[in-house]
């Protein structure tokens, strides 16, 4: 054979070799492993999900139940809530060299990357932030095999801390194993335990949990059915080898899924923390970084005009900036004909800006009542801003004061809601006056959430104006008599009135949820904490 021949055919064995390796980099483990008594995967339709009633399904989170296949947008999610701008950024700037590597080694840099230096202990973003992202990335015909099973026992490749709130809070998951990130001192230092570990933790999980389960399902015809994504290379291969059957799903399969509507989710999202208001894909994340230096200065001009122009110069320059208000229904008190007299209006509350969009409606100045707002936040606001003290007695004599010098805007939900729902609504505003006018107000955003349950929420306004186009929509609703709502009189009824009008007007649910809800899922506490440190 030539030389030139045999050097050439060597090349292209080596190109053959060098390509499987790059395309399938666990096939020298598998072959390692080869001698292990794996259930083999069927290729054939998974049986009717009725038949799964009495079984427990085994699933493989990243590739049977996410529609995406790719984890980039929950890291920079951790990376840009949990870290800063600046941990986004390095996050980005590695992402094409994660695209040359393997799924395992590439998902160990991000996760240094994102988790190195964060406390363990104010780690809050599986339950807070990620939750949200993932639900809206459920795919309904995985969400529906795990549905079906009689206990649910989910896999991941993701760090557990990420997962694990979501799973269980929101799809009733009994066990989920993923990794730990190493902890020391009380802060992540970056590094995930190796899959070896993982095996032997789900192995001691799937003793304590099944055990005795699944000898009883097997003798009344059940047993473990698994289910994973093809993609990913048979993850966990120790838990998989306990199923009596397992199924994998194709990338071909997951583009035909559809999104998990959110009525099916077995939990209402009602609260959910995070600046972000898109999924950060890399070219939207980019997006986001290019628009960063346009944005921060755009943000304080429209405050500096709100702040030192009055509404018929700051209303035209702001819809120049890109900012769109609507108003939908004009206030009933412009037919008043008393028009000395002064109005109380009750609004849902969406961001810190919901009274200055009112009074920018109204065309004059109002005063709003807060609750634990920064002083920044005080001291920038155009219109007149009065602290409550959450004494009722104080607050009721302070706001009657208020009302008696003008018109008063009241949030009664105490705070903010992203999500269509109305918290309760307190009932003490009931008590200030005979007539009070509902205002149903809405916001869309693109790019950043204007309120926030931790960190610094004297910026919760500069990130909404940091949006290329925020919009608010506002609706001055008809007057309610506080006397007479539908023939009962008491406090606690006419502030449920006005919750479900202003419900019915928006077409959001009713809740009873409160503030110290809120705080509780999001951060932890009461949702005081602050106000009374700074008292001290």
């Amino acid at each position: 054979m030539p030389p030139q021949k045999a050097f050439s055919k060597s090349l292209l064995y080596f190109h053959r070799f060098l390509r499987r390796r790059l395309t399938n980099p666990f096939a020298h483990h598998h072959r390692k492993n080869a001698h292990v008594n794996h259930p083999k995967p069927q290729k054939c339709p998974p049986p009717p999900l009725d038949h799964l009633a009495d079984k427990t399904v085994l699933l493989d989170v990243d590739g049977a139940l996410l529609r995406s296949p790719s984890a980039f947008p929950y890291f920079m999610l951790v990376a840009l809530e949990a870290g800063s701008f600046l941990r986004g950024l390095l996050l980005l700037c590695i992402y094409p060299l994660l695209l040359l590597l393997n799924y395992e080694l590439g998902t160990r840099i991000m996760v240094f990357v994102c988790f190195v230096g964060i406390r363990a202990d104010k780690f809050r973003l599986g339950s807070a932030v990620l939750h949200k992202f993932f639900l809206e990335d459920v795919g309904m015909e995985g969400f529906e095999v795990l549905r079906r099973g009689e206990r649910r026992v989910c896999v991941s490749r993701l760090p557990r801390v990420m997962v694990e709130g979501f799973l269980e809070e929101y799809l009733g998951v009994e066990v989920v194993v993923g990794r730990e990130i190493k902890v020391v001192g009380g802060y992540f230092v970056g590094l995930m335990e190796k899959e070896r570990e993982v095996e032997e933790n789900s192995e001691l999980k799937r003793i304590m949990l099944l055990g005795d389960h699944e000898q009883q399902q097997e003798e009344s015809g059940g047993g473990v059915v698994g289910y994973f994504g093809c993609s990913h290379q048979d993850p966990h291969r120790k838990l998989f080898s306990h199923c009596k059957s397992i199924y994998w799903v194709n990338e071909a399969e997951k583009r035909n899924w559809h999104v998990l509507p959110r009525e099916q989710y077995t939990k209402p999202l009602v609260f959910h923390d995070g600046r972000l208001a898109f999924r950060p894909t890399p070219m939207a994340t980019l997006t986001m970084f290019l628009w960063l230096p346009l944005g921060i200065p755009l943000s304080v001009f429209r405050t500096l005009v709100f702040l030192l122009l009055p509404y018929p110069l700051s209303i035209p320059i702001g819809a120049f900036s890109g900012m769109r208000a609507r108003l939908i229904a004009p206030s009933p008190a412009a037919d008043d004909d008393f028009g000395g007299r002064s109005h109380l209006y009750v609004c849902n509350h969406r961001t810190l800006l919901d009274p200055i969009y009112i009074s920018a409606a109204l065309n004059k100045h109002v005063t709003a009542v807060t609750y634990s707002v920064s002083r920044i936040s005080e001291a920038l606001s155009p219109i007149r801003t009065v602290p409550l003290t959450r004494n009722k007695e104080e607050d009721r004599r302070r706001m009657a004061e208020l009302l008696r010098q003008g018109d008063l805007v009241v949030c009664p939900e105490g705070t903010t809601c992203r999500e269509p729902y109305l918290l309760r609504f307190s009932p003490l505003f009931t008590e200030l006056a005979e007539e009070i006018i509902p205002v149903a107000l809405i916001t869309r955003v693109g790019m950043f959430y204007g309120t926030s349950t931790s960190g610094f929420k004297f910026l919760d306004p500069f990130y909404f104006l940091m949006n290329p186009r925020p919009e608010y929509a506002v609706e001055f609703l008809k007057k309610i008599d506080t006397c007479h709502v539908e023939g009962r009189s008491s406090s606690i009824e006419v502030a449920n009135h006005i919750q479900r009008e202003i419900g019915n007007a928006l077409g959001f649910k009713v809740t009873t949820l409160t503030r110290k809800d809120k705080y509780n899922v999001l951060a932890g506490n009461d949702g005081f904490v602050k106000a009374k440190s700074k008292k001290q």
